[in-house]
This record gives C-alpha cells, sequence and structure tokens, in this order.
C-alpha cells in the first residue's frame, strides 16, 4: 500500500534584522493546510518593519492545490507581500516558474524559479 504524503514543512530562522523562511510543498495542498501554515508565517512576521525576509520555497514534489487552498495562498501573498524582499522558488516544472512570474505580482520585493536549491540559495545570500 502507497501512502501519499501531502502538506508543507516550514522553518523560520530570525536574526535582528533578517528572517529566513524555508517552505517545502508536498502533494496537493489543502485548506486545512493553510490553517496550519497561515498562523506560522503570521507569528513569524508580527510587526516585520525594516527588516530582511527571504524565502526558500521548494515545490519539487509539489502537486497543486485544492481550490480552496489556492485561495489562501493567494490571500496569504496579500497580506505578506510586501514584507518579502526575495522569495526564490525550485521546481521541476514549467507552471511553477510560471508562479514565480505571477509572484512578483503580489510581493514587494523579487521571485525567481531555480532547478535546483543551491542556486536558489546562492541567489537568496546574494
Amino acid at each position: 500500500m502507497e501512502t501519499k504524503k501531502q502538506g508543507f514543512s516550514i522553518d523560520i530562522e530570525k536574526t535582528d534584522t533578517a528572517i529566513f523562511m524555508s517552505l517545502t510543498a508536498t502533494g496537493k495542498l489543502t485548506h486545512a493546510d493553510y490553517e496550519i501554515l497561515t498562523p506560522m508565517i503570521d507569528s513569524a512576521l508580527n510587526d516585520v518593519k525594516q527588516i530582511q525576509v527571504n524565502v526558500l520555497v521548494d515545490m519539487t514534489a509539489f502537486a497543486g492545490w485544492e481550490l480552496r487552498a489556492a485561495w489562501d495562498d493567494l490571500q496569504l501573498g496579500l497580506k505578506h507581500g510586501k514584507e518579502f524582499t526575495k522569495v526564490a522558488i525550485v521546481g521541476n516544472k514549467t507552471w511553477q516558474s510560471i508562479s514565480a512570474t505571477i509572484g512578483n505580482w503580489f510581493i514587494s520585493g523579487e521571485a525567481q524559479f531555480f532547478e535546483n536549491s543551491d542556486d536558489a540559495l546562492t541567489w537568496l545570500n546574494s
């Protein structure tokens, strides 16, 4: 019997001058996933002012969203988009590359797509 994995893993590191978030999306995300993720991001970015926020999103095992989860993702981007300096999306599908382009519409910083995490981390740290 095959077990399907789905959901988010998240790592948030804070310093006095920066926040680094690493998100890994696996499988098809649901509204329930965002009910867990959103408060974590809200808490990490609470009262963020004049601080650099860089995000690494690993979408290599990501299969997409349920409709309500896609709406949750859009709302999260609209709520916190002005706080992100750089968002690096790592994936292996054309539609994931397009999501980086669309992401640039919703954040004040910059989003870029990468096919490997080493290149993404180099860009985030530059």
